[in-house]
């Protein structure tokens, strides 16, 4: 099932923007943490009123970009820009366009989340009283309570204040990672739809997520990586089409199974008494049924592969 040959990586070079505007930007981006390579040789690019989904397992670089993107990190090769920015260099510029929901949000726990939401429109240059109306409104539809000091919040609810901050100055680049952990799933609707509404306004989203339905339904195109580096980029009807089918056989007599010894493309072969899963290239499923039809069934079932299962695939079958 390795799908990753048939689909090309991020080229070297923006790709033509949804509106014209390219808002993100990683030209042969790399950052090492001694001898680790975290990041190695990353072109993405992500657009106006775009959404990407940054998928991964755990340790394949996906926060270590994110933290690049907002200046946090110095890249050690390449270079990450934010509305033509430089994140490291221009880290300040940059924060102002910028929302960020990062997976484990470090928030003061001895204020209120009233008095971080005043901070941040400080240091925005935006006066609290003018700020507020947003903040506030965006704080009832998570149902939040501002007044309470953040050290006495739940997970979910300093998740949900870590939302707030990051989309009530109506940001042009949203970057988020894991950004729906800890929330309830109404509260998840909810960010689904605000986050829905910020990218139709024009906002460039990028999406880290283990929640492959949430990238499945709101990504406008996937990336994909692995130990540092990208090993696919496309929308998920291209990775699908890639993706092997999935067939499950059962065989009246078990020994006619040696029948799909005559089809090229099966992989991952299991045999279970009569039954027999296995998987198939698109452009061998004609052969397949051929193949079946001279032989005896009894069941059959032919599905395209899951989401998780495809991109399992993709991450050489990590966790």
């Amino acid at each position: 099932m390795d799908i990753d040959r048939a689909l090309p990586a991020a080229p070297p070079a923006a790709e033509s923007s949804r509106d014209g505007h390219t808002a993100i930007v990683c030209h042969a981006l790399g950052k090492r943490f001694g001898r680790h390579r975290a990041v190695v040789d990353l072109y993405l690019s992500v657009n106006a009123g775009e959404v990407v989904g940054y998928l991964g397992p755990n340790g394949a670089g996906k926060t270590t970009t994110l933290r690049l993107l907002t200046g946090a990190l110095r890249p050690t090769a390449g270079s990450a820009t934010v509305s033509g920015l430089d994140c490291w260099r221009s880290a300040p510029a940059v924060h102002r366009d910028l929302g960020y929901v990062p997976s484990e949000p470090a928030l003061d726990l001895r204020v209120t989340g009233a008095v971080l939401l005043d901070l941040d429109a400080s240091m925005r240059d935006v006066r609290a009283t003018a700020a507020r109306p947003a903040q506030y409104a965006l704080a009832d539809r998570l149902v939040l309570d501002l007044t309470r000091r953040v050290g006495e919040l739940s997970r979910g609810n300093r998740q949900k204040l870590a939302v707030v901050l990051a989309l009530w100055h109506r940001p042009r680049v949203l970057l988020l990672d894991e950004p729906t952990t800890g929330l309830d799933p109404l509260v998840q609707d909810t960010f689904r739809e605000l986050l829905r509404d910020t990218a139709a306004a024009g906002a460039a989203v990028l999406l880290s997520s283990h929640a492959l339905a949430e990238v499945e339904r709101f990504a406008h195109r996937v990336v994909v990586l692995r130990e540092g580096r990208v090993v696919a980029n496309a929308d998920v009807a291209t990775l699908r089409h890639h993706a092997p089918h999935r067939v499950r056989v059962r065989f009246a007599d078990p020994a006619a199974a040696t029948v799909l010894d005559t089809v090229s493309g099966v992989a991952d072969r299991r045999a279970d008494g009569d039954e027999v899963t296995f998987s198939v290239r698109r452009h061998a499923i004609g052969d397949l049924v051929a193949a079946l039809g001279r032989v005896r069934v009894t069941d059959l079932e032919i599905r395209e592969a899951e989401l998780e299962e495809l991109f399992r695939s993709l991450y050489g079958g990590a966790p």
